[in-house]
């Protein structure tokens, strides 16, 4: 790891609908690891990283939109590791940057903006070679790290976490490659829940499968309904949903991916699908910093 993995915390819940249905409900605090490089993103870089420093050209380039947490990871590891680091944007560049981009342009990272039609077609070949004449030689990130080597980085998790010998494992998702990666390596007798943040994404398994070559797992549950619009959206139940979970146990959490996965699990709890005796992780995976593009006073933490 490139970061100091001794700053996670896991913080058991408790509260009368938890007790009363017998269960342990532990949030994984990854967000604990940084303020900026937080949750699994250091994970999915890992390899990535350790890939770029073995190269002649020290030079990592990835995708993202304005407020992209895995662009600001990037930028940090590559200046811990003295890499150069180029971030494909999202969209043209606007008069004013956001607080990720510039962020990201703190820690040193080059920023190219390109149109939403060119960023959509960023596996054209023609694309990668503009892309190489422009940059010379690079280490390659998908954008969310979604490729083997991410799935394989996020797959150390579950060394993280292996001491609370959970029954449940339960991840918000986005690319899907941190939930690839915890069905990498859990227990045959362990349940990977999963949240996705997006809209109508009904090819979690097929991501899965391009990742680590398995066809549906057994293991995995998915919780489709808990999207509350799709990517980024969010309405007055969540936001009231997240303060008034940093009211109860003092964990603050951000609205894209965290949220809703902590809204869901106790959705769920109170719908009686985890049976007793259960042992529930949560992965806290980060983002807070997104927390800055709402409106002032929209949050309590």
């Amino acid at each position: 790891m490139h970061l100091p993995i001794q700053n996670i915390s896991f913080d058991k819940l408790n509260s009368p609908l938890i007790t009363d249905k017998n269960i342990t409900l532990t949030v994984a605090r990854l967000d604990k690891i940084h303020p900026d490089v937080s949750g699994n993103k250091l994970f999915k870089l890992h390899y990535f990283v350790e890939e770029c420093i073995h190269t002649d050209h020290k030079t990592m380039l990835s995708f993202g939109g304005a407020y992209s947490n895995h662009l600001v990871a990037t930028a940090y590891l590559c200046k811990e590791k003295n890499l150069k680091a180029i971030g494909i944007v999202r969209g043209e560049q606007p008069k004013v940057l956001s607080h990720t981009l510039l962020k990201c342009k703190e820690y040193g990272m080059q920023l190219k903006f390109v149109s939403r039609k060119m960023y959509a077609d960023t596996a054209d070949d023609n694309f990668m070679q503009d892309l190489k004449r422009a940059f010379g030689n690079f280490t390659l990130v998908p954008e969310g790290g979604f490729a083997l080597n991410g799935a394989r980085g996020a797959s150390l998790i579950q060394n993280i976490i292996a001491q609370e010998n959970a029954s449940h494992i339960c991840t918000c998702v986005g690319t899907a490659t941190t939930l690839a990666g915890l069905l990498m390596s859990n227990k045959p007798e362990q349940t990977i829940v999963a949240i996705p943040a997006i809209k109508n994404m009904t090819d979690i398994n097929d991501r899965i499968a391009l990742l680590t070559g398995n066809t549906k797992s057994k293991e995995l549950e998915i919780f489709a309904n808990y999207h509350f619009g799709g990517y980024a959206r969010y309405n007055n139940e969540l936001i009231q949903f997240m303060n008034d979970f940093y009211r109860a146990y003092n964990i603050p959490t951000d609205f894209i991916y965290t949220a809703k996965m902590m809204y869901a699990v106790m959705d769920q709890i109170k719908k009686n699908y985890f049976k007793p005796s259960s042992g529930i992780v949560c992965l806290h995976t980060g983002g807070l910093q997104g927390n800055l593009s709402l409106p002032v006073g929209t949050l309590i933490f």
